[in-house]
């Protein structure tokens, strides 16, 4: 079983083509194409022959993705609708893919209704002819979580435009690689016994990313789902409780629960941080929502796109998989941070300070280049892993990420991954690396790395340049005192990482 099971694309050759270059269908833009849903609802478009634009503020996260040079990207932002003209001059059809999660973005309520006002009157300036919009199950009423209150008030705020919108209601979502399913996961896998709050007992109708996809597509193709919202679950209504010892079930676990009253969603949202790759500023509005009951009410889309929905240990099963062949095609990590903007640029700017370390490596540059795009995740980062993870630690207590985001896949890395509290920046395969820091730092951070081959094409140098831009004061007073940790840790990683390609390489 494959990514495309997972997905739900239609296995068969691929009717769509290059885009531009003969592929006939309606040109399709999704917004939010370097997110965890539009990363994977691309490639599901061109497989039914739709051409499709993408918008990005960061362009270059699309540069590994397998589809990426079958697909138009246009540099833009939809809480700027000035940026928007060129993505929607000639489209049918936009999917609307975008929403803040983080509570530490404050007024992300406000942002999400901006942006979505702007970009219905931009659609519908330049003819777009339907909005297809994701949002979250709940109840009405005041006792919403703020989470999901949001996400019905940008679907009012699409409508709010002359386009017809098609808003499409889900609860979790469980695939490989989704913060819901991510956080159940790391809560099963750890603890043998788990004390639970009482909105372990709330309702749910979790549904398959695969049948997400299936929703997402059939409603383009179906008209009669225009102007209207409907809800979408998977094959059963479960509370969290069964969600999570059903996916006990399915990986042959053995998982005791015993209900505690007084854990309070921030109270848990303390715990998941500590437990689970989520941090508490992602956790805690994701727990406020679960206090809501989130299960399909109206099933008229059942009959307007039919298909029988999946159950919900066959989805553990399929995500977990892919998950344990190390083939998650996108992760909830390859969103941007609200407090993380790149300025980055191909040389030093006034004030930055640069370290550079290098080490010789008795090894073909190949082997080089397998070590370090290796680095991070369960393997660590190869020399003083203790101070990392410390460095980790109190970015976390922070508010950060801290370094349990891991990575998506255990040897590859594209433009976008997220590793531990970095994020890839730019890969030139088998030359150079560049990590942007998103630990909390009075500044910008970046960590790059560069393969020299020798004249003989057994050896190579290994270039290790780490770059700091100082806000004032802080930052250097920041630095500074960090130089003789920066010392050790540096000059020990660029060595380790050329013993190791010196191991794989059988040099040493």
């Amino acid at each position: 079983m494959g990514r495309a099971e997972e997905n739900g694309v239609t296995a068969g050759p691929d009717r769509a083509g290059t885009a531009g270059a003969g592929a006939g269908g309606p040109w399709i833009g999704v917004t939010g194409a370097t997110g965890y849903v539009g990363g994977r609802l691309v490639p599901r478009l061109l497989a039914e022959g739709y051409r499709v634009r993408c918008l990005a503020r960061s362009p270059e996260k699309l540069d590994g993705r397998p589809w990426r040079d079958r697909v138009d990207v246009v540099r833009g932002d939809v809480l700027d609708p000035s940026t928007l003209g060129p993505f929607l001059d000639g489209l049918h059809a936009i999917y609307y893919l975008v929403h803040a999660m983080a509570e530490g973005e404050r007024g992300f309520e406000e942002r999400d209704r901006r942006a979505a006002r702007g970009t219905a009157r931009a659609a519908a300036g330049a003819g777009v002819k339907r909005i297809i919009y994701l949002g979250g199950l709940g109840e009405t009423g005041e006792h919403l979580s703020r989470h999901l209150a949001s996400r019905r008030e940008t679907g009012r705020a699409l409508r709010e435009g002359p386009v017809p919108v098609t808003e499409l209601r889900a609860a979790v979502i469980v695939g490989s690689g989704s913060m819901s399913f991510e956080m159940i996961r790391a809560l099963v896998e750890r603890l043998p016994v788990m004390l639970t709050p009482r909105w372990v007992n709330t309702r749910c109708q979790p549904i398959a990313i695969g049948d997400v996809l299936r929703y997402l597509v059939g409603c383009l193709a179906e008209e009669r789902t225009a102007g209207a919202a409907f809800d979408i679950g998977g094959a059963e209504v479960l509370t969290y409780r069964d969600m999570m010892l059903g996916y006990a079930r399915a990986r042959g676990l053995k998982r005791i629960m015993l209900p505690v009253p007084v854990l309070s969603p921030r109270l848990s949202s303390y715990w998941v941080d500590l437990i689970t790759p989520i941090p508490a500023s992602y956790a805690r509005p994701l727990i406020q929502g679960l206090r809501n009951e989130v299960v399909v009410r109206d099933d008229r889309i059942r009959g307007l796109v039919p298909f029988e929905p999946m159950g919900y240990e066959e989805a553990v099963r399929r995500a977990m998989a892919l998950t344990d062949r190390s083939e998650v095609e996108t992760r909830w990590t390859e969103a941007s941070l609200p407090f993380v903007h790149s300025r980055a640029d191909a040389g030093a700017a006034p004030g930055e300070i640069v370290d550079v370390r290098t080490a010789f490596c008795a090894a073909p540059p190949e082997a080089a280049w397998r070590s370090i795009s290796g680095i991070g995740g369960r393997r660590g980062w190869y020399a003083y892993d203790t101070l990392w993870n410390l460095r980790g630690l109190m970015d976390r207590m922070s508010g950060g990420v801290g370094m349990r985001r891991g990575r998506r896949d255990p040897d590859r890395l594209r433009p976008g991954d997220a590793l531990d509290f970095w994020r890839v920046e730019a890969v030139d395969p088998g030359r150079a690396l560049v990590l942007r820091a998103e630990m909390k730092v009075p500044g910008e951070a970046w960590l790059e790395f560069r393969v020299e081959p020798g004249g003989d094409g057994t050896s190579c140098t290994i270039v290790q340049r780490a770059r700091f831009r100082p806000v004032p004061f802080w930052g250097r007073a920041y630095w500074t005192a960090l130089l003789p940790v920066h010392a050790v840790v540096f000059r020990g990683m660029v060595r380790a990482i050329a013993e190791r390609a010196e191991r794989m390489a059988g040099r040493r």
